[in-house]
């Protein structure tokens, strides 16, 4: 598998990454443990969903595989989840390139 396991919990694909990836549905308040760090979940976050690896501003790149799939758009702090809510995907946006990154 590429990639590594955070503490069980969270697959981390690339060390770029801003987000991990839920292994199993986690409950808030579960703690992380990996690289002398630690993140404590602030809410529930289901299985194969994102959660947020370091503090992210609104406008901020959040990336996935190494590579930046979407942006957030209001602030996450470490050990929220990263879904629709507080991300938009940058990902196969057509209408982005078409306007240079800016959506009508």
């Amino acid at each position: 598998m590429k990639g590594r396991v955070l503490d069980d919990t969270l697959l981390l694909l690339s060390d770029d990454d801003t987000v991990g990836t839920a292994v199993d549905d986690l409950e808030a308040g579960t703690a992380l443990d990996y690289d002398g760090r630690s993140v404590t979940l602030a809410e529930d976050v289901p299985f194969g969903h994102k959660v947020a690896l370091e503090p992210l501003a609104a406008g901020d790149e959040v990336r996935k595989y190494g590579e930046i799939i979407g942006t957030a758009t209001q602030s996450v702090e470490r050990g929220e989840w990263v879904h629709t809510h507080n991300c938009e995907s940058t990902r196969g946006r057509g209408d982005q390139a078409a306007t240079g990154g800016e959506t009508a």
